[in-house]
C-alpha cells in the first residue's frame, strides 16, 4: 500500500505498477499518510519526508502486524536501523534509495 496526498504522485504510482507488471498486487491511497489505518494491511510504504517519516513510526508500531514489512523511498526513520537499504538507478538515471524494516508487534515511540 503506498499513501501520498499528492494526486499526481498517486496517478505516478499507479502507471509504474502497471508498467511493472504488478498493479494487481499494490494499492495507492490518496490521504494524508498521518490518518491513514494500516492495521488491516500487511506493508505499508511512506513515501514522504524525513520529519514525517519519524512521526509515522509510533503509528506503524501500534497498527501494523508483526512481520509486516515497512518500506521507505529515500529517507529513514532516524535510529531505527533498516534490515536492508538498497541503492539503485532508475530508468530516468537517478539514483534512488530504498530502506526496508519489519514490524515486531513491539509499540514504540
Amino acid at each position: 500500500m503506498g499513501v501520498d496526498i499528492d494526486p499526481q504522485r498517486i496517478q505516478e504510482s499507479q502507471a509504474n505498477a502497471r508498467t511493472a507488471g504488478v498493479e494487481n498486487r499494490v494499492k495507492f491511497i490518496q490521504q494524508d499518510a498521518m490518518t491513514v489505518d494500516v492495521s488491516p494491511r500487511h506493508g505499508r510504504h511512506p513515501v514522504s519526508a524525513a520529519g514525517l517519516n519519524r512521526r509515522l513510526r509510533g503509528n506503524l508500531t501500534r497498527e501494523l502486524k508483526p512481520g509486516s514489512r515497512i518500506v521507505s523511498h529515500a529517507f529513514d526513520m532516524d535510529e531505527w536501523e533498516p534490515l536492508k537499504v538498497e541503492h539503485f538507478t532508475d530508468s530516468g538515471g537517478m539514483t534512488r534509495t530504498l530502506y526496508l524494516w519489519k514490524a515486531d508487534g513491539t509499540a514504540r515511540p
